[in-house]
């Protein structure tokens, strides 16, 4: 089991009447997302916002001295990624505007610095309520850097979230915790890491994330991906004319499956090497709720090897 990460920006109220931004984490299985063209959808959408953000801080730094040139920005972020506040400081660092990463941030891209510029985000709730949709775990990232977590938690919570970041990098346990158990959500945790090339960041990985702590995480995960997974092939097998006349196609094993899909007059011909490898991802997919085991009796099993 692996899991495909995608980091959403987007805002919400923190109850003080002002909106304050959030990083919503979306863990989907293996196979990603269900209605993967709704989620991409809104992704392409946030990243042409981020495209007119770094156009507006751009200008905003022309205005206070320091001009540069949208495409070195660009170039920085590399193709196909929609530039951000940290290839803004890489381009203000290699110009010889600031020192480093750090000071371009404490100085000028700051939240409400004088060159940061806010996007079109969408709200935080519709936010956790598409990866809901889309079969995956919302889960709230370094909630301790809110300036005031409770009314932004409980409006996530309502909205669907899954999980918040409670372990941090240095080890400690974020006060937020009690927040968690408050509303009854997965504890995990985040190394928060930008690639800042900042000593003071952490690494990637950084963060001991408990055993227990993943296992619940794994137990809340595995009925919504596998429920993703059957979307997904309802989705292909309606797509492909693999549905029997009573609406199912019975298969004995994975070479049955694989034929079956390899056979259909929809699709065009498929040589040996792309054959093999649609075998191996549909012998990596769990097909039945019946054919795997819980991860309660996975965790038990591994309980008692311990002791």
């Amino acid at each position: 089991m692996w899991l495909i990460l995608k980091v959403v920006n987007c805002s919400e109220s923190n109850g003080s009447g002002a909106n304050e931004p959030v990083h919503v984490l979306a863990y989907y299985g293996s196979w990603g997302p269900a209605k993967s063209q709704e989620l991409e959808k809104v992704l392409s959408s946030i990243r042409e916002s981020r495209y007119t953000r770094a156009k507006e801080m751009l200008s905003k730094l022309r205005n206070l001295g320091m001009p540069l040139n949208f495409e070195d920005v660009s170039n920085i972020a590399g193709s196909g990624v929609a530039p951000g506040r940290v290839h803004v400081a890489r381009a203000m660092v290699e110009a010889g505007y600031v020192d480093n990463l750090r000071q371009a941030f404490s100085r000028y891209l700051y939240d409400g610095g004088p060159a940061y510029a806010t996007g079109s985000e969408p709200a935080g709730e519709s936010v956790v309520q598409l990866i809901c949709r889309t079969g995956g775990i919302a889960v709230l990232a370094h909630p301790w850097a809110l300036k005031n977590p409770v009314p932004v938690i409980k409006d996530l919570k309502a909205a669907g979230l899954h999980a918040i970041e409670v372990y941090r990098s240095d080890g400690k346990l974020s006060g937020l915790s009690d927040l968690a158990d408050t509303y009854e959500l997965l504890k995990l945790g985040g190394s928060d890491y930008h690639g800042r090339d900042d000593k003071e960041e952490p690494d990637i990985g950084s963060v001991d994330l408990p055993v227990l702590a993943f296992f619940r995480f794994l137990e809340a995960a595995q009925p919504i991906w596998c429920n993703a997974i059957k979307e997904i092939f309802a989705n292909a097998t309606e797509r492909t004319g693999l549905n029997g006349p009573k609406g199912c196609h019975r298969t004995n094993s994975v070479d049955d499956l694989c034929n079956t899909c390899l056979s259909s007059p929809e699709l065009g011909e498929t040589d040996d090497s792309e054959a093999e490898v649609l075998r191996t991802e549909f012998a990596d997919i769990i097909l039945s709720n019946r054919s795997c085991k819980t991860l309660i009796e996975q965790r038990a099993e591994i309980t008692s090897l311990l002791h």
